[in-house]
């Protein structure tokens, strides 16, 4: 299983926003901080859960005019749990 993490650079008043309004897609995403001073986040995205995430971050940049700028995406392989 793989996640998917994506970071954005975000004005530092918008996080809470960003993590009630993502994070009420149950087991879509989760939001991080990863550099408060910087007001970055990372999103750590459920598989195949990439294609929605990315429309709502759409909405969330031309609906709501939320500055979220792209810092990295990346992908990480998430060891298998043994029975």
């Amino acid at each position: 299983m793989e996640t998917t993490k994506w970071r954005f650079n975000v004005n530092r008043e918008d996080i809470h926003y960003l993590r009630t309004t993502i994070e009420a897609y149950d087991g879509m995403a989760v939001v991080r901080t990863v550099e408060p001073g910087k007001a970055t986040i990372e999103l750590l995205i459920a598989p195949g859960c990439e294609g929605l995430v990315s429309s709502l971050i759409t909405a969330l940049r031309d609906k709501e005019g939320i500055p979220l700028e792209a810092v990295s995406i990346s992908t990480e392989q998430r060891a298998k749990s043994r029975e």
